[in-house]
C-alpha cells in the first residue's frame, strides 16, 4: 500500500489565548499542497516498525506515524504489526506538518484495508491525541481550525495563486517559538476584522502570529520573505512556526520564474506547488 501524505501551509495564523491544559487557542487557515512525502505500508509483519529516508527521522514511538499505527490497531483490538517506510520529501521542523500528515495518512490507510471499520470522525479523534494538525490532513480540505486546531470548518472561497515554499536549510522547534509568544504582541486580530471568509482570497489577509517571534532568532526568515516578493509574489509568509517561507504568485509562468531565479541559493530548497481543493 502506498500513500501520498501533503504538506500544508498556513495563509495566516491568529494566537488568540493559552489554555489552561498549555496549549495555545488559535485561528487559521490551513490548506494542502501538492508537497507530498510518500509512504509504503505492509501489513505482512508481527511488530510496528517505521523506516524513512531522512536518518534524523525518529523510528520508535515518538514517531507519529508509527503512534498512529499503535492507536489505531490497539483501537480495533488487532494483534499484528505494521511496517511503514517514509519516503520524506517534506522538510522536518519547516512547519509545513509532515508528522501530522503522516500520521492521517497510517491512519487513513488502514482503516480502509480493514475495510473503514470507523467513520471519519472516529479517526479524527485518533488523530488528536496525536497532535493538533492530524484532524486537518484527515478532513482533505481547505479548513478554517480553531480550538487548537481540531475545530474544522470547510473554507470555500478561490485561493487562485501558485505558491512557492523555500525551506532555508534549517528547522526550528515549534514547542521553543510557542514558549516565545507573547500574546500582547499579537497582530493578526486586527488584520482579520474585515473577513476574509465572503470573497476571493486576497493576499492582505496573510498574517502569522509566531512569525516575528521565529525571525527574530533566525533573521534568514526576513530575507526569504524580501527575496519572494522581490521576484514578484503578491504576498509571503511563513507557515506555521516556521521555518519554510512560502510565496503567492498570480500565474504559473511568474512563479516558475521565481523558482528558476531563487534556486539558485544553494542553502534554500524550492518547492513550486499548488493548492489541494
Amino acid at each position: 500500500m502506498h500513500i501520498l501524505s501533503p504538506a500544508k501551509i498556513n495563509l495566516f495564523l491568529q494566537i488568540s489565548g493559552k489554555r489552561t491544559d498549555g496549549y495555545h487557542e488559535l485561528f487559521t487557515l490551513m490548506c494542502c499542497v501538492t508537497l507530498y512525502d510518500i509512504l509504503s505500508i505492509d501489513m505482512e509483519c508481527r511488530n510496528i516498525s517505521v523506516s524513512c529516508t531522512d536518518p534524523e527521522i525518529p523510528s520508535d514511538e515518538k514517531n507519529h506515524a508509527y503512534r498512529a499505527a499503535a492507536l489505531f490497531l490497539k483501537k480495533l483490538n488487532r494483534k499484528e504489526g505494521v511496517r511503514i517506510h517514509i519516503d520524506k520529501k517534506i522538510p522536518t521542523g519547516a512547519g509545513l506538518g509532515g508528522g501530522s500528515s503522516n500520521a492521517a495518512a497510517v491512519l487513513s490507510g488502514l482503516n480502509n484495508f480493514f475495510g473503514n471499520p470507523f467513520p471519519l470522525n472516529e479517526i479524527m479523534k485518533m488523530g488528536l491525541k496525536i497532535g493538533a494538525d492530524v484532524p486537518f490532513f484527515l478532513f482533505k480540505k481547505p479548513a478554517l481550525a480553531t480550538g487548537i486546531g481540531e475545530k474544522l470548518k470547510e473554507y470555500p472561497v478561490k485561493i487562485p495563486y501558485t505558491i512557492l515554499i523555500i525551506y532555508p536549510g534549517f528547522g526550528v522547534s515549534t514547542k521553543d517559538i510557542y514558549n516565545n509568544l507573547n500574546l500582547r504582541l499579537t497582530n493578526c486580530k486586527k488584520k482579520l476584522k474585515s473577513s476574509p471568509f465572503e470573497r476571493e482570497f486576497d493576499p492582505e489577509f496573510l498574517c502569522n502570529d509566531l512569525e516575528s517571534i521565529t525571525a527574530l532568532k533566525h533573521p534568514e526568515i526576513n530575507v526569504v520573505k524580501e527575496a519572494l516578493l522581490k521576484k514578484g509574489a503578491e504576498g509571503a509568509l511563513m507557515s506555521g512556526s516556521g521555518s519554510s517561507v512560502f510565496g503567492l504568485f498570480p500565474d504559473y509562468d511568474s512563479a516558475i520564474l521565481a523558482n528558476n531565479a531563487l534556486s539558485t541559493n544553494r542553502k534554500w530548497s524550492v518547492f513550486l506547488v499548488d493548492i489541494i481543493c
